[in-house]
């Protein structure tokens, strides 16, 4: 029940993004969802390697080279998700940041029957 409730506030949230940054767009809540999902596999497989090979970057740049990859990392989404587009690189900038801000009261929430 976590699990989806997180996947449905995922979803509004990519859904808030599209409606506050111009030029990031998305056509319905299904849109929002596959986005979701595939943002899910992107740092799943791909996020770990990419943070691995810019690890000597985020360590001069203290960590804000992680922006860079956050955006590219959202962008890279963007190209797999039908309904979603980011038309250039500065809307896919804030749009992570927007996903980063908020990605840990998502995670935080957890819903459990109490007994």
């Amino acid at each position: 029940m976590n699990m989806i409730l997180k996947w449905i506030l995922f979803a509004l949230l990519i859904m808030f993004i599209a409606w506050v940054i111009p030029g990031i767009t998305v056509t319905g809540f299904i849109s929002a969802l596959i986005v979701v999902i595939v943002l899910s596999i992107v740092n799943l497989f791909i996020r770990p390697l990419v943070e691995l090979i810019s690890l000597p970057l985020n360590v001069i740049t203290l960590g804000i080279f992680s922006l860079i990859v956050n955006a590219l990392l959202f962008l890279l989404a963007a190209k797999f998700s039908p309904g979603f587009q980011i038309d250039g690189f500065w809307s896919g900038f804030f749009g992570a940041l927007i996903l980063s801000v908020f990605t840990p009261m998502i995670d935080k929430i957890n819903i459990s029957k109490k007994l």
